[in-house]
């Protein structure tokens, strides 16, 4: 009896301290930062700028691998289901709380299945129209949609991007019918909206601001919770009275669950010291980006609530990606 308890107690004291030894020794490898997008994405550039610092600060190589697919899901499930070992790290996004419940069959869950790291920086949004639209004001696409209903026309980069979902969620908010066009890709998005073939889209704030300045689009809002010091003569849309609809986009580190704490804490520590300096910080400035650390609890919680926000949208209106 005495030695099946020797043995449990042991059992157990090796399970308690695996994890401890594992994270002393940790990083004794290469560790893999995957990016669920392509090349040239807002997250592919924070995970470029971020690594060739966090090789320095750990002694270890981080080699940054793009997996797109499936709106990231592909990617994403990639790291769901890797070792909780610290050697393979997700570059996400908001985004993969959207596509994650756009897909009937998902394999992975988005907050249970990984363990916040660090936000890593926020992408603001811009209501804009074409000039050709006539609309010059919140006040006036708002009365437009509501005297016509479905007179008015929006375009997205494609199906459950942020800037269909974030009009989307502005739809719900203001009770308006507008008929959605969805593109492949940005580029072309962005021409027709130029053009004046669609009346109104959200952009990001400093794409859009270029094209404010030039006269070849009308601002209507920011969708952040504060004006952006990029348009700062811009009102965010609660001061324009459409209330709830905080639509930024926002970048964040994740690892496997279950990764053990101490390396989840260096982690952090490293990733929030890079956040804070200033090449950093302007390198991502000047792709649209606003660096911002988190701690892991902070991030869990933005998830948490996140998670609800965009799947009640996404029911409400029958979206998916299929």
């Amino acid at each position: 009896m005495q030695s099946i308890l020797f043995r449990a107690l042991l059992a157990a004291a090796c399970c308690v301290l695996a994890p401890i030894t594992m994270a002393q020794q940790w990083p004794a490898q290469t560790i893999r930062l995957i990016v669920p997008f392509t090349p040239g994405t807002g997250m592919d550039t924070i995970a470029r700028t971020v690594s060739p610092r966090l090789s320095e600060r750990l002694g270890q190589p981080v080699v940054v691998q793009n997996m797109p697919g499936a709106s990231g899901n592909i990617g994403t499930d990639v790291v769901a289901k890797a070792n909780p070992d610290g050697y393979t790290l997700l570059m996400g996004a908001n985004t993969m709380l959207m596509a994650s419940q756009l897909y009937k069959q998902v394999p992975f869950d988005p907050v249970k299945d990984f363990a916040p790291v660090s936000m890593a920086a926020y992408g603001t949004l811009m209501l804009v129209a074409s000039p050709k639209s006539g609309i010059k004001s919140m006040a006036e696409l708002l009365a437009r949609a509501r005297a016509k209903p479905g007179s008015i026309h929006y375009g997205s980069p494609g199906i459950g991007t942020p800037h269909h979902m974030a009009m989307e969620l502005f739809k719900a908010q203001a009770q308006l019918f507008m008929l959605h066009v969805p593109y492949r890709g940005t580029a072309g998005y962005t021409q027709d909206l130029l053009s004046g073939e669609l009346m109104v889209g959200f952009l990001p704030v400093h794409v859009a601001q270029g094209f404010v300045n030039s006269g070849r689009l009308v601002a209507l809002a920011v969708g952040s919770p504060k004006r952006h010091p990029v348009a700062p003569t811009v009102a965010t849309m609660e001061e324009l009275g459409a209330k709830g609809v905080e639509v930024d986009m926002w970048y964040a580190f994740f690892a496997p669950g279950k990764t053990p704490a101490p390396v989840l804490g260096r982690l952090h520590q490293e990733l929030a010291a890079i956040l804070k300096l200033p090449e950093v910080r302007d390198a991502l400035g000047r792709a649209g980006l606003d660096a911002s650390a988190s701690t892991p609890e902070e991030l869990g919680v933005v998830v948490g609530k996140d998670f609800p926000r965009w799947g009640a949208v996404i029911k409400r209106n029958g979206i998916t990606a299929e």
